[in-house]
């Protein structure tokens, strides 16, 4: 059995974070896929922006997204 050269990048964590030129890592808010009538109007509007990812989870976001850094 042949070994795959070089390094992947991990799919599911590059649909889920993006990272900035500046090099944060950003992600999208829980909650917008449904039950959106017993939400506020100003709630669901912040829902669609995304934000930034908490410091002690950046490091393994970067790790299994060799290309984006």
């Amino acid at each position: 059995m042949r070994r795959p050269k070089g390094i992947k990048t991990k799919k599911s964590v590059a649909k889920r974070f993006k990272i900035t030129a500046t090099g944060k890592v950003m992600r999208a808010r829980a909650g917008r896929r449904h039950l959106l009538q017993g939400k506020s109007p100003s709630r669901r509007r912040s829902l669609g922006k995304s934000v930034q990812v908490h410091p002690t989870d950046v490091y393994r976001i970067k790790q299994s997204l060799p290309f984006s850094h």
